[in-house]
């Protein structure tokens, strides 16, 4: 039998913008700066194979940028290592290449014993992912494009084909064939890229009219995108709806259809926060529909895929966790206001049995 027990806040948290790993700095940390939402611990019921009858050290060198999404990843991965007995370092470039390529460095000589590298450009990270894994450093990458040049690299990542098709058929039920419709991505970020694939499709298809596609990727990716959107939509009056396909760019299309004054569009969008749930079932709002997964889970279960291949039980290279479809009228109908309510109704975000073992401790939200 396994025992539930909670996570004692404070032993855990997130850490998004870390002093010793600001943009241009050359360091780590192992302390958590704020406290995060606690998950419960499955506590494991088989004994924990080698390394993890021993000391473990892990690293996770990444690329953060705005939104609350970053910090609840970071987040469910501070708990899991938690729970696990891993001693983990966080190494955070924000948007710096070169910084993170660095990090990646210095993790390697740090002497830890696996590596998560979160977001990011292969260009910039496969030279170092190589030779952590040429001296004997397991690695496991999230969302980035790395195994043509790293193939022995484990990839996770979010079934983003799927995300983007659950969003896209709803909205062909929502504005037909044929619609005047627009775009806010970025290209070169390995998920946002697989979602575009899905959105070429569907403007074929359904012979919706591509009327602009825009969007910048930066430290304040809404800020930053709102007034190349309200220009956009200020130029195609006839537009009924808009696809931003991350939640930063849906956050950015929000604020550009105020200050266009065009609530009659739809917006349809990717990821979800309780800041996400907020604006979705807010009076007007024309954020409709959004493909997700809890970030927080997605954390913990990269951390525990890594735990998998150190212990030599990974029996794939690729690992990619399931989305679900999340509607206004759900949110609504169903009073959901936060991510807490949001799992309780939908508690397949757990994604819990996504690289189990009977020997590792579970964190589930």
């Amino acid at each position: 039998m396994k025992r539930t027990s909670t996570l004692v806040p404070g032993l855990v948290g997130l850490a998004l913008v870390l002093t010793a790993c600001s943009q241009g700095g050359g360091g780590s940390t192992t302390e958590p700066s704020a406290p995060g939402d606690q998950g419960t611990v499955e506590e494991a019921s088989g004994e924990a194979p080698a390394p993890f009858d021993g000391d473990v050290k892990v690293a996770i060198v990444q690329q953060s940028g705005q939104g609350d999404y970053f910090q609840q990843y970071l987040n469910g991965t501070r708990q899991q290592a938690e729970a696990l007995g891993i001693e983990l370092s966080t190494f955070d470039a924000q948007g710096d290449n070169a910084t993170q390529a660095s990090h990646l460095e210095q993790a390697i000589a740090s002497g830890v014993d696996g590596i998560i590298v979160r977001h990011g450009f292969p260009d910039t990270l496969c030279p170092g992912v190589n030779k952590a894994i040429e001296q004997g450093i397991d690695v496991i990458i999230y969302d980035v494009e790395i195994q043509q040049c790293a193939p022995e690299a484990v990839q996770t990542q979010q079934s983003d084909a799927l995300m983007a098709s659950l969003v896209l058929d709803r909205m062909l039920e929502d504005v037909g064939e044929g619609a005047d419709v627009g775009y806010v991505n970025v290209a070169g970020i390995a998920p946002l890229d697989r979602r575009d694939v899905v959105w070429r499709e569907s403007l074929a298809k359904n012979g919706w009219n591509e009327l602009f596609k825009t969007g910048a990727f930066t430290n304040s990716t809404a800020t930053d995108s709102a007034p190349m959107i309200v220009s956009s939509v200020q130029s195609n009056a006839s537009i009924k709806a808009i696809y931003s396909p991350y939640d930063e760019f849906a956050k950015g299309t929000l604020s550009a259809l105020e200050q266009a004054g065009r609530k009659d569009v739809l917006v349809y969008g990717a990821d979800i926060s309780t800041a996400d749930i907020e604006l979705m079932v807010a009076e007007g709002s024309p954020w409709v529909a959004t493909g997700a997964t809890d970030p927080n889970a997605i954390g913990a279960v990269v951390m525990r895929t890594l735990a998998l291949h150190m212990a030599g039980e990974l029996d794939s290279m690729l690992v990619e966790f399931p989305p679900i479809l999340v509607t206004q009228e759900f949110l609504r109908e169903e009073g959901i206001t936060n991510m807490e309510t949001l799992r309780a109704a939908q508690p397949e975000l757990n994604i819990s049995d996504v690289s189990s073992a009977d020997w590792i401790p579970v964190v589930e939200f």
